[in-house]
């Protein structure tokens, strides 16, 4: 158009320069500047240099070729594998649902059955296995945990109105104590899982665990509401109808470990401790020697790891297999499982000082490897001079009276 205005004549561009022109709107990339022909106003390159960069761009094709190739058939890997997956996953459905669940006492203990377990349990019908494993020793109701559910929020009415009426059982505790506590259940509500963004404010289920952990310090008020707390209740929550969570969640609780921590047993969480210490020492004896002489007790990783079934340190999937075998096999699996990932990372772990096992410890990798982390805590041996943990527990528990 300026030409145009200007009566200057147009001259039609010469087929490179067209190239040239149209390139000058494409990212170049380096194999581009390697094949492309110098400026006019440029000496051609040497016949030389020519042959080397066609060389080097002939090779580049080869290497780009090669990648696509090696990524491609990791795709394929990668697809055959999920296949395999699900199709194992499809095949334990269905022994679970048609075999396992309607024989449930006869075969829960059978080894096949144990065998399947250690595996992981499928999501569809992880929900009902735990239910049944973990048990109702408290024959809790359905109707027992509404009840409990409208004292927790004619509760929360009266504290958000300021009224000060004490019913009996809650006559030792104070409207401040009661008060604290439901607000440490809000705030740790907005901490948990805060990457699924589902037990936020405002989120799907925010509702569900206020609702189980209220209901929860109204059928114990004795134990209350305690941090770690609303990690278990969430796990359930996603596994379990919201009542049929509660009962989970509140016979799990009652369990000798869990209420030794959560009622802050400083005598029984003690010989949990020393119990714990005999197998590590039986089973990393180097890695013992370490933490000793650096000063490392239990209860600084420990502690995090019990009270929220580690549901909080490991990643949600694993923690899950982890929950599997759990209810499979006890309180012992907890501390077994302690010393598998201390075992991982025993190499690691002997290099460092207090400071860096305690945050290591505290702060596990995201990317844990599934099938190796449960090789390692499969590689632990849970018994100590032909005595077994329950037994090892309970001889530190007659000492200690």
């Amino acid at each position: 158009e300026y030409e145009e205005k200007t009566g200057r004549a147009h001259k039609p561009l010469s087929p490179k320069q067209n190239v040239r022109k149209n390139l000058d709107f494409e990212p170049l990339s380096t194999t581009a500047l390697i094949l492309e022909d110098r400026p006019a106003n440029l000496p051609a390159k040497p016949a030389e240099e020519a042959q080397k960069h066609r060389q080097q761009y002939e090779e580049m094709v080869v290497q780009a070729k090669k990648r696509e190739l090696k990524e491609a058939q990791k795709r394929k890997k990668q697809l055959e594998e999920r296949c395999k997956l699900e199709e194992s996953i499809g095949n334990a459905v269905l022994t679970w649902n048609n075999e396992i669940l309607p024989n449930w006492e006869t075969m829960c203990c059978s080894r096949k059955v144990r065998e399947l377990w250690w595996q992981g349990i499928p999501p569809s019908v992880r929900g009902k296995v735990w239910s049944l494993a973990i048990g109702n020793e408290l024959n809790i109701t359905h109707e027992l945990y509404d009840i409990c559910l409208a004292r927790a929020k004619e509760k929360w009415r009266s504290l958000s109105t300021g009224g000060a009426e004490v019913e009996g059982e809650d006559a030792g505790f104070s409207a401040a104590d009661r008060e604290a506590s439901l607000e440490l259940i809000k705030l740790d509500i907005s901490r948990t899982f805060p990457n699924l963004c589902i037990f936020q404010q405002g989120g799907p289920y925010h509702d569900t665990l206020h609702s189980i952990l209220g209901a929860y310090t109204c059928y114990r008020p004795d134990v209350g509401y305690v941090q770690g707390m609303s990690f278990i209740a969430a796990v359930l929550i996603l596994n379990l109808d919201t009542a049929d969570a509660f009962i989970a969640f509140s016979n799990l609780l009652n369990k000798p470990c869990q209420m030794a921590f959560f009622r802050v047993d400083h005598g029984l969480m003690l010989t949990y401790f020393a119990a714990f210490e005999v197998f590590f020492e039986e089973n990393l004896p180097k890695l013992f020697a370490h933490f000793k002489k650096n000063n490392l007790t239990p209860d600084i990783y420990l502690i995090d790891w019990i009270f929220t079934l580690y549901s909080k340190s490991l990643p949600l999937d694993l923690a899950c297999r982890v929950w599997d075998v759990f209810c499979r096999d006890g309180e012992e699996f907890l501390f077994r499982t302690a010393l598998g990932i201390l075992k991982l990372f025993e190499d690691i772990l002997t290099k460092m000082d207090f400071i860096h096992i305690a945050q290591f410890l505290t702060k596990l990798p995201e990317d844990l490897p599934s099938e190796e982390f449960f090789t390692s805590i499969a590689a632990i041996q849970m018994q100590s001079r032909n005595k077994k943990w329950a037994q090892v527990r309970g001889m530190l528990i007659f000492a200690n009276r």
